[in-house]
């Protein structure tokens, strides 16, 4: 059974490597249309990269078509898709409440149970949520045993979601992520639970805070877009801040956290040709990778996405088309080449991130109040094009100095 918490160490351990899955065949419409040997064939080329996991995605109205009521056949295709990753050696972490995904929201029906009543908020509403324990439950039950199963993902992007009827404040996006947690805990313990957002909840206040972020679950999960981020607009494709900016993510994340051995998995990361040229892809892919390398107690670092969307599913925007270590026809494009050197000369040479014994200051009220935006992150890259390689420090937390002793931080910036 392959360690759920296994990660690097400073100078011992090498960060794992995945991707997200995505089917080339019918992309995740694949739960219902299943083709076992497409995925197979999918999963054998991911292999032949060197990644090592794939982060595997419900579509949620497709396994619980009723709140009372998980479905068979697609419990029966997620253990056969982990049992096809274990034949070539593939870990699996399933995000189950999606949810929103590759630019769709995916709701069951019953979220709205009459024509003549409204939504239910998937985040306070006590049947919603017992709806959703209920399908952790059944899922567990088939897998948690699996030996390839690494744990559950809460769902993909959840602040998105967190609008209109499922907006919440962050004490109730707080209390709903401890009770799913708590729950995860009783039908699959010891596994790496976590919930995936994205840059929303730590460029911005919304939905869960960091401090929840930063201590619940198994790991801290960020998402480094460069294009939703803001990082391409500012800096270019080639600028410091672009190609610095899942350092800068997983810095940030380690600056709420009170155990300072958390692990941070770099849960997705990607490129499109309409960001980038196509030819610049592999370049920029492996330069991200190198500074997130620079970072300790990194889990993993999981590209989005493992292949190309098929141009005959309509209504994705465009960019999701072509962000694929493959494309549709299963064939390696120059990224996946790129990866798969990265990943050997990684493990060939082992990694040994630096100790940052500078510490830019988090201005701000601390774990509930701070606003880490742009203002703060230019700060940030200003000091990586100085030759720095800072970590990043609560303000509330600077003057302790056994805090700063533990992380190796000599010296602080603060920002005026």
């Amino acid at each position: 059974m392959p360690d759920p918490t296994s990660g690097s160490t400073p100078g011992q351990r090498v960060p794992r490597f995945g991707a997200n899955y995505t089917p080339s065949r019918d992309w995740w419409h694949a739960w219902q249309d299943w083709d076992r040997a497409s995925i197979g064939s999918d999963l054998q080329n991911l292999a032949g990269l060197g990644l090592d996991h794939i982060r595997a995605h419900c579509l949620w109205p497709v396994f619980q078509p009723n709140p009372n009521r998980v479905s068979r056949t697609a419990l029966d295709h997620l253990e056969e898709l982990l049992d096809l990753a274990g034949d070539v050696g593939l870990d699996v972490s399933v995000t189950v409440l999606n949810g929103w995904l590759s630019g769709f929201a995916f709701y069951p029906a019953w979220k709205t149970p009459r024509a003549d009543a409204p939504a239910r908020n998937m985040f306070t509403d006590p049947g919603m949520i017992a709806a959703e324990k209920l399908l952790f439950s059944r899922l567990a039950e088939r897998i948690a045993g699996h030996p390839r199963f690494l744990g559950f993902d809460l769902g993909n992007e959840l602040g998105v979601l967190q609008f209109g009827a499922d907006a919440v404040n962050l004490a109730q996006g707080d209390a709903w992520q401890a009770e799913l947690f708590a729950h995860l805990e009783q039908v699959a313990p010891g596994r790496l639970h976590v919930n995936g957002v994205d840059h929303q909840q730590w460029f911005a206040t919304r939905g869960f805070s960091r401090r929840s972020l930063a201590t619940l679950g198994a790991a801290t999960s960020v998402h480094a877009w460069i294009e939703f981020t803001g990082a391409l607009e500012r800096y270019g494709p080639n600028g410091v801040g672009s190609l610095h900016l899942a350092e800068y993510c997983i810095e940030l994340a380690k600056a709420f956290h009170e155990d300072p051995a958390r692990r941070v998995w770099l849960q997705e990361f990607g490129a499109s040709s309409r960001w980038m040229p196509v030819e610049a892809i592999p370049g920029f892919a492996a330069a991200t990778i190198a500074n997130a390398l620079d970072c300790d107690h990194l889990w993993g670092l999981t590209w989005w996405c493992s292949h190309d969307l098929n141009a005959e599913l309509s209504g994705f925007h465009p960019l999701e088309y072509d962000l694929g270590l493959f494309d549709q026809a299963n064939r390696e494009k120059p990224v996946a080449g790129r990866l798969r050197e990265v990943i050997a000369d990684a493990r060939a040479g082992g990694v040994n991130p630096p100790t940052r014994t500078l510490g830019l200051v988090l201005p701000g009220a601390g774990l509930h109040g701070a606003l880490p935006d742009w203002g703060f992150a230019a700060r940030y890259m200003e000091l990586i094009d100085q030759g720095e390689r800072p970590a990043v420090v609560l303000e509330e937390r600077a003057g302790n100095a056994a805090y700063l002793a533990a992380r190796g931080i000599a010296k602080l910036v603060f920002i005026a």
